[in-house]
Formats: C-alpha cells, structure tokens, sequence
C-alpha cells in the first residue's frame, strides 16, 4: 500500500512539473493580444553580416528615419552582442492591410552611396523586431528530406547584379519591403496573436508624374490601379545623385501556429536530422570509451592492492614494483603550487557559472526570444561564482602547507579575469576604431568593472577566508625528506606527449557540439538544443576524469610521483584541440575577409578556449586528486 502511494505521488509530481513546463512563461515574454486597429510598433535592430562580425546600428545608413529616434532599453547582454533597437517609422495597424506604403525619398550624395556600397559588399542584412520576433526572410528549397521553407534573419541590404547584355557590375538597393504578419486569432475574444514576421525584399526603380510632393501617387506601385510590386524587374541603382523612394507593403494572414510554438519555425534551420544522428553517435562511442577505461581501471586496481596486500603479509614487500614504490613522495608539493592553487579556484569557479547556466537554459529562461539573456546570466554567475573559486583556491592553498591566504585570493581574484579583460579590451578597441554599435559604451565598461571589482573580488575573498578556516586535509601516507629520484621514462611516458594524448577524448566527447555552436555565434544562427548540450557536458566531465586517472595511473606505476601539473594539463590539453578545430572552421567555414574581423574572431576563440583549459584541467586534476588519495588510503604501508 505504501509503496503504491509513493508511486502515484512520483507520477503526479512529474505531471506536474511536465504541465507547468508547457504552461510556464518567462517575465516580459508573455503573450500580447492584439484588437483590430490596434497599432503595432516595428522596432530595428543592428546591421550584420556573417563576412565582417562587425555590427551597426540601424541609422548609420541613410535609411528613412521617424520623427525621433527612441533607443529602446537593452540588458547588459545585448549591450555585449551589439544590440541597438529602436523605433522604425513603419506604421502597421493589427489586422489592417497596406498596400504602396511611402516611407521616405533620399538623394544619394557620393558619401551615402559609397556607404550603401560597401554595406551591400559586405553582405549586410538589416534586422527588425515586431512584438519580439525577428523579421526573417523565408527562402523556399527544392531538397528532398529537408524542410520547404527555411528561414534567413533579416533581409540584405541589397544586392550586386548586371543588366542584361552587360559585363559591369552594378550596386542595387532593396527599397521596396512586402511585409507579411502572421497571427492566431482567438475565436472567443476575436483578439489576435502575432506569430510570425516575414518579408520579402525587392528593389524597384519607382517612377511618378509631375513634381514629387507628399501626395504624390507612385506609377510603379499604386493600388488605386491594382498596380503591385511582385519582382525585381526594373531594379534601383545605387550611385551618386540617384533617387531612392522607399516603399513597403503590409499583409496580415491567420495563421494555426499557437503562440507558444511561434518560435518553432525560427528553430528548424539546420538539417535536424544530422545534427540528432551525429550527436548520439559521438556520444555512444564516448560512452563505450568511458565503460572500457572503467572497467580496466577497477580490474587492475582491484588487483594491485589485492596482490600488494598480499605481499605485505608475506614480508616480501621489498620485492614490490610500481605505484607503491612513490609512496613516500607522491605527496610531494609540486612547482608553483600557488599558481596551481589559482588555476584550481578559476576552473571551479568556470565550472560553477557553466553548470548553473546550463540548468537554467534547461529550463527555458535563456530560451532565443530573451534575448541576450544567456550572456547576461553567464556574466552574473561567474561573478558570484567567486565565492567557490576563492574558498577551493585557499583549501588546496592550506592542503600545500601555506599561511598567506589573503595573497592566494587575491591571485585567484585578478589573474584569469586580467588575461581575459586585456584580450578583451583590444579587440574592443578594433571595434571602436571601426565605428561599430559592437563596441562597448563606457557606461556598460563600468558595469563590467563593478560587477568584477565590487562584488567578484570581495566574494572570492570571502570564500578564501572560509576555506582557509576549514581543517587542513591530511594526507593518507607521510612524505619523505628526501625526494626519490625519478628512473628514466619510455618514449611514450614523456610528459609532453602524454599530456597532448590526454586531451583527444575530451575534444573527441564535444567537437561536433563545438560545430553546432560554432554556426550559432559565428553565422547568426539561434543555438537551442541545451538538453544534449547538458548531457554531451557530463560525457565531457566523466571523460576528463577518467582519461586523467588512467594517464596518472600509468604515470606512478613508471615510478613518476609528479602528478600534480601533469594531472591539470592532460584534461587541460583539449583547450589546444579546441582553437585548432576553430582555426580550421575559420578556413572552411567562414568567409571573412578583413584583418579585424580575423582578429576579432582569434581574440574571441582565444578566450573561449582559455576557459576551456581552465575548466577541463580543473575536472582532471580533482580526479586525480581522489583517486591518488584512494588508492594509498587503500594498501598497508609501514
């Protein structure tokens, strides 16, 4: 009977928590209903482009502009992203079509058309927001198996083309926007939805009688005469002294799309099928790899301390070979313990704000309609991580017999964070020099520095102080005074290449995510699958573990009692994996062309795989540290 309750209460607890996933909005993402007539507010974003990374504000071209331009307030994450929103002069009303809409008429002067120019080599692609969707461009495709329609964000500039019967190539604007809303209507209230944004581009070379005033009646787009832009037939050239007229189109269609699976569309533009197949298969093979090296390991410590048991009671120990023999200095303090103790704090602290983030996206409350949330919430825990990096840094600190905690939190405060902000301050400097919105303002500089200085600092401090209060971590067997020489090491015991061999199966355990994620930041994609990226970081951590135990375990039965770095950098070693693998995605992936886009992106994976290293090494290094711990608590030693 009581077993029966305990099952129906597990089996309503996970109804539950199934039925408030479904039902469960996030603060400033719940729905909006809209009556007939109502007016609906059009917001732009940044111009980007996948060939520069650089962003720009929307008004740094000479597009048409409201009355006055209203910034709209971003959080810190899309200040970092380049972000810029703010109002358009585009007019829609909820249910209401229009058709020839004029915006604006703009003369181009030498300066503007160099601009449009270059922005339409480039690439660019302007981005809108209508009731927090983004304006996409559906793009039909012929191949069988993959979806009909695929999604582009943000329609080009314009584009380069000939005309017919000429070699010389021209600059074209798309000026004219077929706008197209979609929303679900509910019958009861007759109020509506938005679930979806679309548009189609055109450039048309508009033409009108007589002299241009307010009033004036276009003749290439008029629907008095039912006169429509449907192509690109007679299209507008971008030069010096050319008349641009721009013009749009507004088009409401019902939709069956409820509101909540509005983003579904936005999130089918990979080829799934690839992207789940190639997932699991990395992870089944890491998975086997992961069971073979367990197994081997408990089999052969299993039998070791068995056999070295054995031999102590028999009073042969003099005769014993391998690990055992380093006893006396295996719990040697190793070179720059201080650094070591520094790196350790910063990998907790890394792992602490990647872990937590990953519950989080889990969840849904870093989903792509909040925007810039993810980089919010990973800038918030890794400064309120610091409390975990300060008290880990100092508890290893007193475990290597030091006294001046103070000085280890105060390293493990400042140095990972000043490599990474120096890195970070040149790129930010090539951006400003490009005149991008993607360079940070000095009000979000300041932000930055106060969540780092205010309150970062004082909490790694605080965890410092606590650590350092906790009992000093007795070591299982004694160290002797003097150390033991070290025989020499085959060819394949060689701490360079053991440590380079430690890091294939922890790049091995994430490097197809790493393409998928890749694509995401790099080629202005939405990155959403955070269950498998949850589970392909556990293979990641049980991999670095394992790998390090193993390659420590080799290491100490060739006599080799200096683990400790070696333990650190072999887990660590996937970080040098990981930025050759995105130097060969720079090559065969992307098209970037100029120097500072280049730099950006090296500086940008540079940090990337710094913190990976200090991660990866810090996972590996507690590893080691259990299991070298275990296993000389495990034998009898006189």
């Amino acid at each position: 009977m009581a077993m029966e309750f305990r099952r129906s209460a597990i089996a309503f607890t996970l109804l539950l928590f199934i039925h408030v996933a479904h039902t469960f909005y996030l603060p400033g993402v719940a729905p909006q209903d809209f009556e007939k007539g109502d007016e609906l507010k059009v917001k732009v974003n940044k111009l980007t482009s996948i060939k520069t990374q650089l962003p720009y504000s929307y008004y740094s071209l000479p597009f048409c502009q409201p009355k006055k331009i209203i910034d709209s307030t971003e959080n810190l994450g899309e200040v970092l992203r380049g972000d810029r929103i703010e109002n358009a002069p585009y007019s829609f009303k909820m249910r209401e079509a229009q058709m020839c809409n004029v915006l604006c008429r703009v003369t181009l002067d030498a300066k503007t058309a160099k601009a449009f120019k270059e922005k339409i080599d480039d690439e660019y692609r302007v981005n809108m927001i209508l009731d927090n969707l983004p304006l996409v461009v559906p793009i039909e495709r012929g191949d069988q198996g993959s979806p009909p329609v695929v999604y582009q964000l943000g329609y080009h500039v314009g584009l380069k083309g000939q005309y017919e019967g000429s070699k010389e190539q021209k600059y074209f604007m798309h000026n004219h926007l077929s706008f197209t809303v979609r929303y679900h209507l509910d019958m009861q209230t007759d109020s509506a939805r938005i679930v979806g944004f679309e548009v189609k581009p055109y450039s048309v070379k508009h033409e009108y009688d007589g002299e241009w005033s307010e009033k004036t009646r276009l003749t290439t787009c008029d629907p008095h005469k039912k006169r429509l832009v449907v192509s690109s037939a007679t299209p507008q050239e971008v030069e010096p002294k050319k008349e641009i007229i721009f013009t749009y189109d507004v088009d409401f269609q019902e939709s069956e799309v409820k509101w909540a699976s509005r983003w579904d569309a936005y999130l089918l533009m990979s080829d799934n099928q690839i992207h789940w197949f190639s997932i699991v298969n990395s992870l089944m093979i890491v998975l086997f790899l992961s069971g073979m090296v367990a197994m081997i390991m408990l089999r052969t410590l299993y039998r070791d301390i068995s056999r070295y048991n054995e031999l102590e009671t028999q009073e042969e120990a003099q005769e014993e070979t391998g690990w055992k023999l380093v006893h006396g200095d295996v719990f040697r303090l190793p070179a720059n313990s201080d650094l070591l103790c520094v790196y350790v704090g910063t990998g907790v602290q890394c792992l602490g704000m990647v872990f937590v983030t990953m519950i989080f996206a889990m969840l849904g409350f870093l989903s792509p309609s909040n925007r810039g949330g993810l980089m919010t919430a990973m800038l918030l825990l890794w400064v309120f991580m610091g409390l975990f990096a300060g008290y880990a840094s100092s508890r290893l600190y007193k475990m290597f017999k030091g006294t001046e905690w103070k000085r280890i939190a105060f390293r493990t405060a400042f140095l990972f964070p000043a490599v990474v902000s120096a890195i970070f301050f040149v790129l930010n400097a090539l951006i400003w020099g490009q005149k991008s919105s993607g360079a940070v303002p000095f009000g979000t500089m300041f932000a930055l520095i106060f969540l780092w200085f205010g309150i970062s600092v004082p909490l790694v401090f605080v965890g410092a102080y606590l650590g350092f209060k906790k009992p000093v971590v007795d070591d299982p067997v004694k160290t002797n005074k003097i150390p033991r020489q070290i025989p020499e090491q085959a060819w394949y015991m060689n701490p360079v290449f053991s440590i380079l061999i430690g890091g294939i199966l922890p790049f091995g355990a994430v490097f197809i995510e790493l393409f998928f994620i890749l694509t995401s930041i790099w080629l202005n994609q939405f990155y959403y699958i955070f269950g498998f990226l949850f589970l392909v970081f556990v293979i990641l951590i049980v991999t670095c573990a394992e790998i390090t135990v193993v390659l420590c375990y080799f290491q100490l039965c060739s006599e080799d009692y200096l683990w400790w770095w070696r333990s650190y950098l072999t887990s660590g070693s996937s970080a040098l994996y990981l930025f050759l693998y995105a130097t060969f995605y720079f090559f065969t992936k992307l098209q970037i062309t100029k120097l500072v886009s280049a730099m950006l992106y090296f500086g940008y994976m540079l940090i990337a795989s710094y913190a990976f290293f200090v991660l990866t090494g810090t996972i590996g290094f507690y590893a080691c540290l259990w299991f070298t711990r275990l296993i000389y608590s495990s034998v009898k030693i006189d």
